[in-house]
């Protein structure tokens, strides 16, 4: 066998090793995606969870008015319901790439709206001299939706592609 031939079966077997790598972390992705929507959406059927995204929602200029609504827990609840609700439509991509493209388009809106809270809730730590060192709550604790949002929009064109095929 040719030093030629060795190289290109390497080659072959190393392009394989990625694209198996690449698979595993697109599948990865989508549904550590599902996973955390429904593990969180779940939680907000808790007083707890319900008591600690109570600051992020009064300050948002978009969900304020929820809470004289809603109340505290109902609120909660209706967040639950929609996290929910996106996860299991995300989960569907293989049977129902358009189902997963809605559920991957609410989840965009809705992390870009989680993001705002970085903004409209006070979370700079003053004890670290202010911007830019995030307090935990709610900058730690938003900041992670970045990347929540980047699987988002991943999701959402991959879908839109299978749709269309």
């Amino acid at each position: 066998m040719t030093t030629d031939v060795m190289g290109r079966r390497e080659a072959a077997t190393v392009a394989d090793g990625a694209t198996a790598l690449e698979s595993a972390g697109l599948a990865l992705i989508r549904y550590g995606l599902v996973l955390v929507l429904a593990w969180i959406g779940a939680m907000k059927f808790t007083a707890y969870e319900a008591a600690g995204i109570e600051p992020l929602v009064a300050n948002s200029p978009f969900m304020a008015w929820t809470l004289p609504l809603l109340g505290r827990q109902g609120v909660s609840n209706l967040l639950g319901v929609v996290e929910i609700a996106v996860a299991i439509l995300i989960a569907l991509r293989p049977v129902a790439p358009a189902l997963a493209a809605a559920g991957s388009a609410a989840a965009v809106a809705m992390f870009c709206t989680t993001l705002t809270f970085l903004f409209s809730t006070p979370g700079w730590e003053p004890s670290l001299g202010g911007f830019p060192a995030l307090s935990v709550v709610p900058g730690q604790f938003v900041l992670k939706d970045l990347v929540l949002l980047g699987a988002s929009l991943w999701s959402l064109g991959e879908s839109l592609r299978a749709a269309r095929e």
